[in-house]
Formats: C-alpha cells, sequence, structure tokens
C-alpha cells in the first residue's frame, strides 16, 4: 500500500513513517510539509493512502483534500478534534488526533487495507431496465460485514445510511441491519442506478420503498428521511414530481 505524507511539522512526518516501517503493508512513496508539492506525487505514484494534517500555512488539510479529483484514500492527522466532523463528511478512512498512539495508527491502516481489498474484487453492475422488473435484471449484491460476505437480495434492501466510515443497510421485514466498510461510491457502483437513488450525503433509498414524499422528507417505513438540497432535483426529476 503507497502512502505520502503531508504534514508541516517534519517530527510528526518522522513519527508517522517511522509507524509505517514496522507495517509489511505500508510503503512511504513521499513526504511533504507543503500539501501543494505532493499534487504531482499523488497523480504518478499510484498513492493509496494519504496521511493529511488539517491546519498548516499554505493551505489547509480540509482544503486541500477536497480540491483533489480522483482523490486516494486518505487520514486525516491532527492535534484538534474540532474537525472531525468536516474530515468525516469528506468521507475519510479516519481521524487521528496527535500525538498519535501506535495501536490506533493500526487500526486506522489495517481499515484501509480492507477498504481497497473489496475495490479490488470484481464488481456486479448489471443494470435493471426499470425499477427492480425484467427477468434478467440484477437480483442480488454481496458485501462485506465483519469477516463475511453477506448476500443481499436487492428487493429487501429500505434504505442505506452512512455512518462516519461504515455504512449501515436497513433491511425489511426483521428491522435487520448489515454494517460494511464500503463508501457510498463502491456501493453504487453495485447497485442498479435506476432503482437505487442518493437522496443525501448520508442516505441512498430504494426507490420501491418509497410511502409518501413530504416537503425535503422521504418516508419509507414510517422513517423520516432528509433530501439534500444538491440531490433533491435529480430525485424529483426521476420520480416525475
Amino acid at each position: 500500500m503507497n502512502c505520502i505524507i503531508i504534514d508541516d511539522e517534519p517530527l510528526a512526518i518522522d513519527v508517522l513513517a517511522d509507524y509505517c516501517k514496522k507495517l509489511d503493508f505500508t510503503e512511504v512513496v513521499g513526504t511533504y510539509t507543503n500539501p501543494l508539492d505532493a499534487i504531482s506525487a499523488i497523480k504518478e505514484k499510484n498513492v493509496d493512502l494519504i496521511f493529511c494534517d488539517i491546519e498548516m500555512p499554505q493551505i489547509s488539510g480540509l482544503e486541500f483534500i477536497s480540491a483533489l479529483e480522483n482523490r486516494p484514500l486518505f487520514i486525516f492527522t491532527t492535534a484538534y478534534t474540532q474537525y472531525a466532523v468536516e474530515g468525516f463528511e469528506l468521507n475519510a478512512v479516519d481521524y487521528l488526533v496527535k500525538p498519535i498512539p501506535y495501536h490506533r495508527f493500526i487500526k486506522a491502516v489495517s481499515r484501509t487495507k480492507e477498504i481497497l481489498s473489496q475495490k479490488e474484487k470484481p464488481v456486479m453492475t448489471n443494470i435493471f431496465p426499470s425499477f427492480g422488473s425484467g427477468t434478467d435484471a440484477q437480483k442480488f449484491i454481496f458485501v462485506k460485514s465483519e469477516h463475511e460476505n453477506i448476500k443481499l437480495e436487492l428487493d429487501d434492501i429500505q434504505y442505506i445510511q452512512g455512518l462516519k466510515d461504515y455504512l449501515k443497510i436497513h433491511i425489511t421485514g426483521t428491522n435487520k441491519t448489515i454494517l460494511t466498510l464500503l463508501s457510498f461510491k463502491d456501493l453504487m457502483n453495485k447497485l442498479p442506478q435506476n432503482q437505487f437513488i442518493r437522496v443525501h450525503k448520508s442516505f441512498v433509498v430504494n426507490i420501491n420503498f418509497i410511502k409518501t414524499v413530504q416537503r425535503n422528507r422521504i418516508v419509507i417505513n414510517d422513517i423520516r428521511i432528509p433530501i439534500g438540497e444538491s440531490h433533491k432535483s435529480q430525485f424529483y426529476a426521476i420520480l416525475g414530481l
């Protein structure tokens, strides 16, 4: 797993570089005190993971990561806890507070390794010709939860909720939920796009389970799910509202 470290404090870089050397699956391919110097490396060195500080003089880590196109996985490393929410809203793998204990570092990079292993697996990508109809339509997907791959019937998935670095998949009938480390992007690649719609930064819904639409809310099984402003026009267009 190719990593780069971005931090304006050389000592902080040395700590993370030393941690990485202790693992047989991480290799530091670049260290930078100025985030802007890392841009070419991210494009050219097949970077899998960025360790990025947040408060830096040239540009904040939040601004830098937000500006990246096709960005690798990333972990924020900072002495300040107040940016945690913003960090996870950008889909950070983890948020490590300095001084970083080695066991927390291990947990974060192990989680990254797991996410990368999921991305390397073949993706089932049949698309429904209509809202779940058709004899050749995709009927199920597999998602990894804990240490097993679980088969989920698409018609049983009511909605998917983002919880920091996990997704919570709500299943019909038994009030059962499945937790997975997949990102929204990776999961949406598995799902038929005209049956499952992203309606909020934290929610994807199965159209077939929508009971009513109330202003900026969707009701599924008496659960009210918010509709985000950036997703509203597309959602209403698909439903013909």
